[in-house]
């Protein structure tokens, strides 16, 4: 199961924080998946990708509280932890990048912070797209708004391959999709 973070409604397309929808949308474009069905609490498709069932999944509770869904879907399908990959923005990363880890805290990202509440355990995999840092004290009014004309086509590109990496994940495991996406060939 591949679980997009981002927040619901018209008014957060185009936002640093709804990266991780973006990936979903782009996988479920790729693969032919309609991630259209309310389940979950949450948009819900599923598919076929390398002779493994997979799920993709946005929940629409806003993003500070992404952890039901993820938990309800993961128990509804009896998935182990290893299963489902997580897929956020993250300020601590250099816009552009990505980077993909088997376990570890949330980094302060709230939406990952309650996911792993729900599941109780940190032992989750998550992909983080980069958005950069904030150069503002308000950090919500920089995730929360809109991707501007000159982050946007390193954005597309990041989001680009997050989705392969998602992709990797599915047909080889974490291993080769951290070994052949974390390293940063993004040029940043």
């Amino acid at each position: 199961m591949v679980v997009g973070l981002g927040n619901p409604g018209k008014e957060y397309d185009n936002t640093r924080h709804n990266v991780g929808f973006e990936v979903i949308d782009l996988l479920a474009k790729a693969l032919g998946i309609e991630v259209k069905q309310k389940k979950f609490g949450a948009l819900f498709g599923q598919g076929v990708f390398a002779d493994k069932k997979l799920i993709l999944l946005k929940p629409y509770q806003y993003m500070n509280l992404s952890g039901q869904a993820v938990a309800t879907a993961a128990g509804f399908y009896k998935l182990e932890l290893d299963d489902v990959l997580i897929v956020s923005d993250d300020m601590a990363i250099d816009c552009g990048r990505i980077r993909m880890r088997r376990k570890g805290s949330a980094g302060g990202q709230k939406g990952l912070s309650d996911v792993i509440g729900k599941l109780g355990s940190n032992d989750v995999t998550r992909l983080r797209v980069g958005i950069g840092a904030s150069r503002f004290a308000d950090s919500a009014a920089y995730v929360l708004g809109r991707i501007d004309s000159e982050q946007r086509p390193i954005i597309d590109e990041a989001v680009d391959r997050a989705s392969k990496a998602v992709l990797c994940w599915v047909e080889h495991g974490s291993d080769k999709a951290m070994n052949e996406y974390n390293p940063d060939v993004s040029g940043q």
